[in-house]
């Protein structure tokens, strides 16, 4: 903890100062364009990532970069998504998977998360992308499989996403447009994925 608290004095002494004004217009309201959905993984950094700004991302994290279905069941995700798209009204919704996913790992091999009651349950929101690259391969699924599968959640993800009633709304008016990327960490290349050729493609 003592490098963070000497992060937070520099922050406070010398980086807040530089950026005074727009913190001090941020604190009266916020009026980001874009939700950006990631995985929780500590090596993944929005903001840095896109080089952006606070009060320019509404950022949402959890394992796996996972929207669950909309449902009447009222959850963490789903609220976010409501609010920035309802409320916030984001014009941009980004779903953004990564290299190496520990999530998507464990998806690949639930018997690993066994003795991870709520991680398994959680995963489940993934199982058909799993699923998917398994037939694909004839069920045999391998760790040179990862990447797909990573992919390919992140395509399921976005399915997910439109079944909220606001994004859909958002969606049928031509008010929303919904983004599919996957993050090399150590590339730092981005891939993007194509509706019309359901394919990714280096951004």
């Amino acid at each position: 903890m003592p490098k963070f608290i000497d992060g937070l004095k520099r922050f406070q002494q010398e980086v807040y100062p530089m950026h005074k004004a727009r913190f001090e217009k941020l604190a009266d309201y916020q009026n980001p364009e874009v939700l950006f959905i990631t995985c929780s993984d500590s090596r993944i950094d929005p903001n840095l990532i896109t080089q952006s700004n606070p009060g320019e991302l509404f950022i949402c994290r959890n394992a796996g970069n996972i929207v669950p279905p909309h449902s009447n069941e009222t959850g963490g995700m789903t609220a976010s998504i409501e609010y920035a798209v309802s409320v916030l009204g984001v014009k941009h919704i980004v779903i953004c998977g990564h290299s190496n996913c520990g999530a998507m790992t464990a998806a690949m091999q639930p018997e690993t998360v066994k003795n991870l009651p709520h991680v398994k349950i959680w995963l489940d929101h993934c199982r058909a992308a799993k699923e998917a690259v398994e037939h694909q391969h004839n069920d045999c699924l391998g760790d040179h499989h990862l990447d797909e599968v990573t992919k390919q959640n992140v395509v399921l993800q976005l399915r997910h996403l439109s079944t909220h009633p606001a994004v859909f709304t958002k969606l049928y008016s031509n008010e929303l447009q919904l983004h599919g990327w996957v993050y090399d960490i150590k590339s730092g290349k981005i891939e993007v994925y194509n509706r019309d050729s359901k394919e990714f493609s280096e951004l």
